[in-house]
């Protein structure tokens, strides 16, 4: 990334302010805005995330805020209720209080005499969440929003479910907020209430897996943020943004195509991410691109951003598979429209081992499948933060145990763009099961990349909100979706289908094993094959990412980032070792060191079912001088047959002496899981 240190505005920077909220909470907000603002009001933009402003996202803060700010605007990064330097008690995701907040923020911002009145709103992950809400609330003076890495379905496409089945990372993102909302804020800022508001979030934050746990079909739980519910609601601008190896590009397509406000999509190749820190890269000029947004909607210029095609994306080349990727080669495709008339569906049907052209004869017969655990050891994470080797491995690691079916040589380059999806005829042996079905690159000398794969709890083939289950041995007729994806595959090339019954630790597995007996002939692997109309306009490139120069921050201890497998054949065990070490850091101009430091666990036992088990362990602290503090937080869930159990701890530090300390011990009915 290119540093920018001149800017048309000489920009000011206000490291703390209070806003009031009316039940007399105030929340903490840091304003980078230009110094001529109080004489000449400028538009105001928003983005208001739990992360810590004074140094969970200080550096991101001030590379993006003060760039936007140097070119003219307001930008003001506020804490969520009970996070920071913020009042009040976080308690979980997008409740009606932080909605409420955050309208109430906007409308505060819209009344100071720096701010023209103009609003907008951005933000990645929690803060793209909330952007699409409070959007949908419809706060007068909010114009435009830029929601990245964000999902308008919590159910269905969030880290907790995925195809109605329970994700790995539902654990994870619980343990981060679990260990996140054990810290103080800083006496810098709030001075002697510190220790009240650290004692008052230890008390009351709770432990949120259990809450998310007890809602594990659709329900009003998951209906509350969710924007799909009523599309409607949203008439500001929309600039929607995501990445191939982050969780959240479905969404992307789906506010492209049903929002019906003016709107715009970008797909890249990267992980979890803005764009303009974009890994695997190519990174891009994400605010520059942001500026002539920002410009055509609040300041009323037309940049031309509006006259080009609705969507964006990153179609990707070819790669051998691999954990991570410095950059994915590939290009920009754009289409007007989505869906767009460059796609056209292209069917396989499923013949023995093989992917054949649906004009094809086939035999009708029946292929049974049973897969070990083990099968999703080399699957990656859910959503790949881009901070480690987190991205699936080469797929030959994992179709050992898996139902395999592939094309013949393709003859000529065959693209992509879009949601494939697998139609099966099934049944099951037992009651509860689920299908996993990966899609695959499969280069001339057998390497295997996985291009996209999707899930489904075999429950919920019919609905999410009321789930039933199978009965052994009747047919069914499913549908698996799975990510949507932009890929290239050469001529010479295999497409390759794998199916498995588990997942495992990517999803939950199954109370217990079940096999399944799968229809070939009648069953089919559906492609969006893409072919640009031809004299298809060709956009500009994207600039080079830039940025505003970061906060000083001295390493103290280096950061470490791994996955690592490990199998004892002896005891038929494998474990998954995930390593999150961020190091040890200094931010010099305050003078405080953070530690922040993760590993995570999920192992499993043979085809022991009731073996499975994830673990999380969390250590963070703050510095300053005298003032030393850190928790220590540990979560562990396992399931029988019946329930999901869940063991926690947690355990807060000043100095030597612990001031505070909890355990948790529930059970938790499964249903349909």
């Amino acid at each position: 990334m290119k540093t920018i240190t001149e800017f048309p505005c000489e920009v000011e920077e206000i490291e703390n302010v209070f806003i009031p909220m009316r039940d007399g909470v105030h929340l903490a907000a840091r304003i980078w805005r230009p110094k001529s603002a109080p004489q000449a009001p400028v538009p105001a933009i928003l983005e208001y995330i739990p992360y810590r402003k004074r140094f969970g996202t200080a550096m991101r803060d001030a590379v993006t805020h003060g760039y936007l700010a140097g070119h003219g605007y307001a930008c003001v990064r506020v804490d969520l209720r009970g996070s920071g330097e913020s009042a009040g008690v976080l308690r979980d995701e997008y409740q009606q209080s932080e909605l409420n907040d955050g309208v109430e923020v906007v409308t505060w911002l819209a009344e100071q005499p720096w701010c023209d009145g103009q609003v907008g709103m951005m933000g990645i992950s929690w803060g793209g969440f909330n952007a699409l809400q409070i959007a949908a609330l419809r706060p007068p003076a909010l114009k435009a929003i830029v929601t990245v890495a964000s999902t308008d379905d919590r159910y269905s496409d969030d880290v907790h479910h995925m195809g109605g089945c329970l994700l790995g990372d539902n654990l994870s993102w619980a343990s981060v907020m679990f260990s996140s909302n054990t810290l103080p804020p800083d006496p810098a800022l709030v001075g002697e209430r510190w220790r009240e508001m650290w004692l008052e979030r230890l008390e009351h934050s709770g432990l949120w897996l259990d809450a998310w746990l007890r809602h594990q079909r659709r329900d009003a739980y998951w209906a509350h943020g969710s924007v799909c519910e009523n599309y409607e609601a949203i008439q500001c601008a929309v600039y929607a943004v995501s990445g191939w190896a982050d969780g959240y590009s479905n969404a992307v397509f789906r506010l492209v195509e049903r929002l019906s406000c003016p709107r715009k999509g970008l797909i890249g190749p990267w992980g979890h991410r803005y764009p303009h820190f974009g890994e695997p890269g190519p990174a891009i000029g994400f605010l520059q691109e942001m500026l002539r947004w920002w410009d055509h909607w609040l300041k009323g210029r037309d940049t031309g951003i509006m006259h080009e095609p609705r969507l964006r994306v990153w179609m990707q080349d070819s790669v051998p598979p691999t954990t991570s990727y410095p950059r994915r080669p590939g290009r920009w495709v754009a289409t007007k429209t989505w869906p767009s008339p460059e796609t056209a569906t292209r069917r396989y049907r499923l013949a023995w081992h093989r992917l054949v052209e649906e004009t094809v004869k086939i035999t009708e017969e029946t292929v049974n499948i049973q897969s070990p655990l083990t099968v999703g050891l080399f699957a990656g994470k859910w959503c790949s933060y881009a901070e480690g080797p987190d991205l699936a491995h080469d797929q030959r690691e994992e179709d050992g145990g898996a139902l395999v079916f592939q094309t013949k040589p393709l003859q000529e380059p065959l693209e992509i763009l879009g949601s494939p999806c697998v139609e099966l005829d099934l049944a099951s042996d037992r009651p509860v099961a689920m299908i996993a079905a990966r899609l695959s690159d499969v280069a001339p000398d057998g390497k295997a990349t996985r291009v996209s794969y999707g899930l489904l709890n075999l429950t919920h083939r019919d609905s999410s909100e009321h789930p039933s289950a199978l009965v052994p041995h009747r047919r069914y007729r499913v549908i698996v979706h799975l990510n949507g994806c932009g890929q290239h595959f050469p001529a010479g090339h295999h497409i390759r289908l794998s199916l498995s019954t588990s997942y495992w630790p990517l999803a939950w597995p199954p109370p217990e094993p079940a096999q399944l007996k799968i229809g070939l002939g009648t069953s089919q692997l559906v492609l969006p094959a893409y072919r640009p109309v031809e004299g298809a306009a060709a956009l500009p490139p994207f600039e080079e990412a830039e940025g505003a120069a970061p906060p000083r921050r001295t390493m103290i201890e280096p950061e470490h980032h791994n996955w690592l497998v490990h199998r004892d054949l002896a005891k038929d065990e494998s474990t998954l070792e995930v390593i999150d070490d961020r190091g040890v850091y200094r931010f010099d101009d305050i003078g405080l060191t953070v530690r922040d430091k993760a590993r995570e666990l999920y192992r499993m036992r043979g085809d022991d079912f009731d073996s499975v088990r994830g673990e999380t362990h969390w250590e963070r602290g703050l510095a300053r001088g005298e003032w030393n503090v850190r928790s220590v937080t540990r979560t562990v869930l396992t399931s029988t047959a019946e329930c999901f159990e869940i063991e926690a701890n947690l355990d807060a530090y000043e100095g030597e002496r612990r001031i505070f300390s909890r355990d948790w011990h529930n059970r938790i009915p499964r249903d349909f899981v």
